[in-house]
């Protein structure tokens, strides 16, 4: 059977410098305060935000009242506003040539998990979120790298199958409670 080609469009951009100090520290300092897997995670928020900021910048050379720039702007902006990078009051395109890597970085689920104090640590939280222990209102989400909308943020929990969240207990819970049981027939 032949195989489709489908077209997929670029998810990142490596540097163009491989060994340039002060970024592979910054990279690195950001690895280890986002828990990320790998570098490449970083270079993919990089990629998203240059082509955002491109897309700014363009509109930004358009005239003040041109119909493009009105449209396609106010788009760009809700949409950074809904998932949080750019607050309600700064809704001009002069304010998303400033964001940062971090702003959104801040807005993955594994970050939030961990900020909602539902994790131990960033780490645990890309555990959780793995194994299916998450959900996002009532879908259970496993990716990570999931971008968390402002109205979707106060619905982050346990998943209801997970044991954190009122589920069935856990392989080695179930044996203590059956070793439990056991105990309590054997006194009778």
């Amino acid at each position: 059977m032949p195989r489709v080609k489908s077209v997929v469009s670029k998810v990142y951009k490596s540097p163009r410098r491989p060994f340039e100090k002060e970024r592979l520290d910054q990279e690195l300092k950001l690895i280890g305060e986002f828990g990320l897997r790998n570098k490449r995670e970083v270079w993919r928020v990089k990629y998203t935000l240059a082509r955002i900021r491109k897309a700014a910048r363009t509109l930004l050379t358009l005239e003040e009242k041109d119909p493009r720039r009105l449209f396609e702007g106010n788009a760009l902006l809700r949409r950074l506003v809904r998932i949080g990078v750019l607050g309600e009051d700064r809704m001009k395109l002069d304010y998303v040539l400033g964001l940062r890597v971090e702003d959104f970085l801040e807005r993955r689920l594994q970050t939030q998990v961990f900020k909602l104090g539902l994790a131990k640590s960033i780490h645990h939280a890309r555990v959780l979120i793995r194994q299916k222990h998450i959900r996002v209102r009532r879908q259970v989400v496993n990716m990570p790298s999931f971008i968390v909308r402002l109205d979707s943020q106060k619905h982050i929990d346990f998943s209801l199958k997970s044991p954190f969240g009122g589920g069935r207990p856990g392989r080695a819970k179930r044996h203590i409670l059956a070793d439990e049981g056991d105990a309590t027939d054997g006194d009778e």
